[in-house]
């Protein structure tokens, strides 16, 4: 059974072995954010997580999940060699998420790969400390908004059926082009998505959120729209309300915490 969901970011330089003094002082919020997080998943104890990640292996038209029977990640591309994570993949659960997402004809694959990304890994570095927990781990694609939607809706009934306590969470940074210094350049529609998308939370706008203007999605040059589709499928129908926990944007990409 669904247990908690979240929409977290994935900077690296929130993870204190990447970050500088300076660096984690400017994303304090965030920090404090998924710390509160971590708290609320311990005492929920979910015995699975699933998390979609824009930065796991993608496939355009295929939803990908790793089926490797462990998981490991590391952050040496940023230049930490002692941060070392582990996980065993809850293979059983995710052969009956396969067979689901089949059944409903959703375009699906499988990868093998020990190695997790950073979008999956981040996330996860403060939830690991308080908690033991199996893991699946996945993409999404670049196929339509509603494939996505689909998608989330399917894994809904997949974790309705299961008696294990399962969590969600979709990895996602927002806009990216929020100040002239910021990793996509600027554009004023940076800030109008990453309002209309807390708004739209808060206020429980789904329809409002699937249908997003093109054109602004594209501008605002995020990563997490499409994990954020597919958990608003997972939360379809549930009478759901979102906690925004926090949202600060000190380095040009809105980095917002949400709890479902």
């Amino acid at each position: 059974m669904l247990k908690i969901a979240s929409f977290l970011p994935h900077p690296p330089i929130i993870i204190p072995t990447i970050g500088s003094p300076l660096d984690l002082r400017k994303v304090d919020r965030t920090v404090s954010s998924l710390k509160k997080i971590a708290k609320i998943y311990a005492e929920i104890r979910p015995e699975t997580i699933i998390v979609v990640s824009p930065h796991a292996p993608l496939s355009p038209e295929l939803f990908l999940f790793n089926s490797s029977k462990n998981l490991l990640g590391q952050f040496l591309q940023f230049g930490d060699f002692e941060t070392h994570l582990a996980f065993k993949n809850d293979l059983e659960l995710l052969e009956e998420i396969l067979s689901s997402l089949k059944k409903e004809n959703i375009p699906c694959g499988i990868i093998e790969s020990k190695e997790l990304d950073h979008g999956t890994l981040v996330p996860l570095y403060y939830l690991r400390e308080k908690i033991n927990f199996k893991l699946i781990s996945f993409s999404y694609s670049l196929l339509p908004r509603e494939a996505h939607f689909k998608l989330g809706k399917v894994l809904q009934k997949v974790i309705k059926n299961s008696s294990k306590k399962i969590a969600f969470i979709a990895s996602g940074d927002l806009s990216h082009c929020l100040t002239y210094d910021a990793p996509g350049g600027f554009s004023p529609r940076g800030k109008e998505f990453d309002q209309k998308i807390i708004k739209f939370l808060e206020e429980r706008k789904v329809k409002e959120i699937l249908n997003l203007n093109e054109g602004l999605v594209e501008e605002a040059g995020e990563c997490g729209f499409r994990s954020l589709l597919i958990l608003l499928g997972i939360l379809d129908g549930i009478g759901w309300k979102a906690e925004i926990f926090s949202y600060e944007a000190p380095f040009g990409v809105g980095y917002l915490v949400a709890n479902f």
